[in-house]
């Protein structure tokens, strides 16, 4: 009889991380006694996938408030700080926030709108065509916002992000003000020294406000990039990008050095079973809430680090194209020998062939990532590391 299950996907349970824990030693375990209890057997091109956070625990790669407020404060001097196109989180930003304040001598925060770059709403778009406000040209104030909008609230959550990034600030006795504009430039009207807080569109950003004219511009990537007190974390590659609330006076960074960590699982697996096993560090999926429409990835890239065989983008042909087209005339084994066949000779097709039409032009680390952060979820299921077993597989295997 065929084999009739493909990919398989396991979130496998793992003791709480602290940090000095070694996470090559604790993954392997995990592995090894998930798979005696379960039953299933360690093969070639399985993929292990483990969560950023998980790794940064691990590494103790944590900031303080204070460190990031004399990160910014030697950046940029005491003056006013604008703060461009932050996204509307409480765990992503609030204490990233408190560090600016900290830091600063005013804050000007500039809000997107109607949503931010992840997809948190200010407002619906049903309100931005009812007021008649441009949102590509419009710059207004927060007494101008309040008067077309009036008070927001976040859709899920319920929380007024305006009123609670004015709060941190005030909390740091930093006089703070807000202005609402999709026009990166309209910070220039009140300061020159910008972070740019935006993830993915940051170098942009950065380029439209150099180009502007502006005297200093700094992503999250260009802040605790380097060790600013003894004890401190920092992260060479990131910064802060990908960073996280950890306590009220912390902030846990994206992991360093994921290379390195899924290079040794790698090679520690071997070394257990004989075989070669695919390892990657995953953050934030890369899709959208349609209900919400939140995009998941609020973290700078899916996967800070993999092993080779992850690189690239997926080789697939579409089975419901061949059926319906080159194959409409055959049925039963016939069909099946056929696509078999189609499925072998794909390395020798063009990627953008007919046969390829809907398939899935992404990164494989992007995919699997997406998974795995949908396996493992966010919350209290404690299962860290997911386990993907067929995922290479096609119709022929």
């Amino acid at each position: 009889m065929n084999r009739t299950v493909g990919t398989v996907v396991r979130g496998l349970r793992a003791p709480i991380i602290k940090e000095g824990d070694d996470i090559v030693e604790v993954v392997v375990e995990t592995l090894l006694n998930s798979s005696k209890e379960a039953g299933y057997e360690i093969k070639d091109r399985d993929i292990i996938a483990l969560t950023e956070s998980i790794v940064a625990r691990a590494q103790g790669n944590y900031a303080s408030i204070e460190d990031i407020a004399t990160d910014v404060k030697n950046q940029f001097q005491d003056k006013t700080v604008g703060v461009l196109f932050p996204i509307l989180s409480r765990n992503r930003f609030m204490n990233l926030l408190k560090g600016f304040a900290r830091g600063s001598e005013k804050i000007v925060i500039q809000l997107s709108f109607p949503a931010d770059e992840v997809g948190n709403h200010l407002i619906s778009l049903d309100q931005l065509d009812e007021s008649g406000v441009n949102p590509w040209s419009d710059t207004l104030s927060e007494v101008e916002f309040a008067e077309y909008f009036g008070k927001t609230a976040h859709p899920f959550t319920g929380v007024d992000y305006i009123q609670l990034y004015k709060d941190i600030v005030a909390e740091e006795d930093t006089p703070c003000e807000i202005i609402f504009s999709n026009d990166p430039k309209a910070i220039l009207y009140h300061t020159d020294s910008v972070i740019a807080c935006d993830i993915h569109s940051r170098k942009r950003t950065k380029r439209i406000l150099q180009d502007a004219g502006a005297n200093r511009v700094l992503d999250l990537g260009d802040l605790m990039n380097e060790k600013i007190t003894e004890h401190g974390g920092y992260n060479e590659e990131f910064g802060l990008l990908g960073a996280n609330n950890a306590t009220d006076e912390s902030v846990k960074l994206f992991p360093s050095h994921s290379k390195k960590v899924v290079t040794a699982i790698q090679k520690r697996v071997k070394e257990e079973t004989g075989k070669t096993i695919e390892a990657m560090v995953y953050g934030d999926g890369a899709f959208k809430d349609p209900v919400g429409e939140i995009w998941e990835l609020a973290d700078p890239v899916v996967s800070p680090g993999f092993t080779a065989g992850l690189e690239g983008t997926p080789n697939e042909v579409k089975l419901k194209y061949l059926a319906d087209n080159d194959y409409a005339d055959l049925s039963g084994e016939e069909l099946q020998e056929a696509i078999r066949d189609s499925i072998g000779q794909k390395e020798k097709q063009a990627k953008d062939s007919n046969a390829s039409l809907g398939t899935t032009p992404r990164q494989l680390t992007d995919l699997i990532g997406s998974l795995a952060d949908l396996t493992s979820g966010s919350g209290d299921k404690g299962t860290p590391f997911v386990y993907i077993q067929g995922y290479f597989d096609d119709y022929t295997k």
